[in-house]
């Protein structure tokens, strides 16, 4: 093997394109330029005559190609131009001096590239030899024009993950070093649009015009970027705005079993942001193509979709577009985030990205760890909920809200991946199976579910509201269980369990209508002082909607005040109260 070694460190091939032969003095500058490079004491240099090179010429020695033509400079030329079209957006009055501008600052210099070859392709993997200098997160570009990004760095070869199909990569096929960091475009014309995990549009609308490109990895901002989280991402959903508030700049994990109910508070939330100047994103992650289509169909129909972006890796996508999507989406929130906009992204799911990742990593040889998943699974998230956060004004004053959804088997949240998100979010949704069958939807477990940021994300005017509306359901729930095969009850007992299903029925609601504050507060209010208890369970959603509407007709100044102010006191609250006890007067017992 030494032997071998020391073989190969003295004679190196090398190949000499050219349109003019240089001279003897010039070759011998070439080869001692080569093992200098390389590090050889010979160089066997193979000379060919190339007319199509237009001038100069170009070197190839072991893995690094050196061009010096006239057609390789032409080529970096257009490619600025193509950069600046499509990266900029532009008037046509705009497009002469933008393009005398690059030309007037373009400089030509002597392109040189490190070159490997293809070991092995497969299931969305290829290895290479002979790039010796790669990084980690680097893009390498194959002779197909296929992009990928090197995963894996070995003492002999690396491993790339492809960003596109690989049945036109072979073995054999050469890869070129980009020195570039894995990126995408971002800018406003992707609101309102689907997209790819590379950024490419998906709806046959058309090219989207960027502003600029991010990294899709980027480092999440420190202590000092960060503002305490204090402004409410309100979800117009009456269970969660009131028990377990979202912030902007929050992690909220979204948990439960598969078909109950994640992504419809998801996207419930996303169009309770008409009107409230939030951005929105929502990243299919593994999801079938039909299921994507009919989101983006809801959200067409109720408007939302005008301030959102549907970024889509569906499960017939390659495992490396899945496992880069909540990275690449996460780029393009940052774009709104740093100017200073408040944005929402939907990961969904995280369970799904997880296997994704899993497959990669087997791919590539990691060793597997515990449920086969790699050591570095936590990491995985950890990086990517990071970047979620409220900044500071000196930084953009932005916000990032994040609502990861994980996908639990038979609601055992205590497994490897729901038990490492839960560490990392400020907070869980947990949506229970068993509820969601009885009909109580949003199927929220009050006992599971929580928010670290808790009251600094409400309104004062909820606050108040919500009362004691938590320990009663926990209360009701206990009694419940306990009374079930009970037939003799007192009459606190009876009260109790009264008042508790009276709350339950409050608190389902239909998808697609979210509730403002003031028809929150105004519910809340309502409930916490017994004014549901003697409706009947039947008649609860009527009589909601009924004084929602009288409110609304009636007492629309009441409403506005709650929208504007934000704020319950003493007086507002005797003024709901009896608004609402002229309402059971005027309009409910007439009926």
């Amino acid at each position: 093997m030494a032997i071998d070694a020391e073989s190969r460190k003295k004679a190196v091939n090398a190949e000499l394109k050219y349109v003019t032969r240089p001279t003897d003095s010039q070759l011998f500058r070439i080869k001692e330029f080569i093992k200098k490079k390389l590090g050889t004491e010979e160089v066997a240099l193979e000379l060919i005559q190339d007319s199509s090179l237009g001038g100069g010429f170009i070197l190839t020695a072991g893995s690094l190609i050196y061009d010096w033509s006239t057609a390789g400079r032409t080529e970096q030329f257009e490619k600025l131009i193509e950069e600046v079209l499509t990266a900029t957006q532009y008037d046509e009055k705009d497009l002469l001096d933008i393009l005398k501008a690059e030309v007037n600052d373009f400089e030509l210099h002597a392109k040189s590239n490190e070159v490997g070859v293809v070991e092995f392709v497969g299931d969305g993997i290829a290895t290479l030899k002979g790039v010796d200098h790669a990084v980690y997160g680097e893009v390498v570009v194959f002779d197909d024009g296929t992009r990928g990004m090197v995963q894996n760095i070995e003492v002999d070869q690396i491993g790339c993950i492809l960003f596109g199909r690989e049945q036109a990569i072979r073995e054999g096929m050469r890869a070129v070093r980009t020195r570039k960091s894995a990126s995408i475009p971002v800018g406003d014309a992707f609101l309102g649009r689907v997209v790819n995990a590379l950024g490419d549009p998906i709806d046959g609308k058309g090219k989207i015009k960027a502003v600029s490109h991010r990294p899709i990895e980027f480092p999440a901002p420190g202590i000092v970027e960060r503002k305490p989280v204090g402004v409410p991402m309100e979800t117009g959903i009456l269970a969660i705005d009131s028990m377990f508030p979202i912030g902007r700049g929050q992690r909220e994990l979204i948990i439960g079993d598969r078909q109950t109910g994640k992504t419809s508070i998801a996207i419930d939330t996303i169009i309770n942001q008409k009107g409230r100047g939030v951005k929105c994103i929502y990243v299919a992650i593994g999801q079938k193509a039909s299921t994507v289509a009919k989101i983006v169909s809801t959200l067409n129909k109720t408007g939302a979709m005008e301030y959102t972006i549907v970024m889509s890796a569906t499960a017939s996508d390659p495992a490396p577009l899945q496992y880069i999507a909540p990275y690449s989406a996460t780029a393009i929130a940052e774009q709104f985030m740093y100017k200073g906009d408040d944005v929402l992204i939907i990961y969904d799911d995280l369970s799904k990205h997880a296997v994704a990742y899993r497959s990669i990593s087997l791919l590539l040889g990691r060793p597997p760890g515990r449920e086969a998943y790699p050591g570095d699974v936590f990491y995985l998230h950890s990086r990517l909920l990071e970047r979620s956060s409220r900044l500071s004004p000196e930084f953009g004053g932005g916000s990032l809200t994040a609502l990861p959804i994980i996908e639990t088997q038979a609601g055992d949240v205590s497994d490897y991946i729901p038990t490492n998100v839960i560490s990392i979010t400020d907070g869980q949704i947990f949506l229970e199976g068993d509820l969601f069958f009885e009909g109580q939807r949003p199927a929220v477990n009050v006992g599971l579910s929580v928010s670290r940021v808790g009251g600094a994300a409400q309104s004062k005017a909820m606050k108040k509201a919500v009362g004691s509306l938590r320990i009663d359901l926990a209360q009701y729930r206990e009694m419940a269980v306990f009374t079930q095969f009970s037939s003799d009850l007192d009459y606190a007992t009876k009260q109790m369990l009264n008042h508790g299903e009276a709350l339950m029925e409050l608190l389902k609601q239909p998808l697609e209508h979210p509730l403002s504050l003031a028809e929150q507060v105004i519910l809340l209010i309502a409930a916490n002082n017994k004014k549901l208890d003697n409706v009947g369970k039947k008649n609860i959603k009527k009589f909601q909607a009924g004084l929602l509407s009288y409110f609304e007709k009636i007492h629309a100044d009441v409403t506005k005040s709650l929208e504007h102010r934000q704020m319950l006191d003493k007086d507002l609250t005797e003024k709901i109260l009896a608004y609402v006890d002229e309402f059971v007067e005027n309009e409910w017992e007439n009926k």
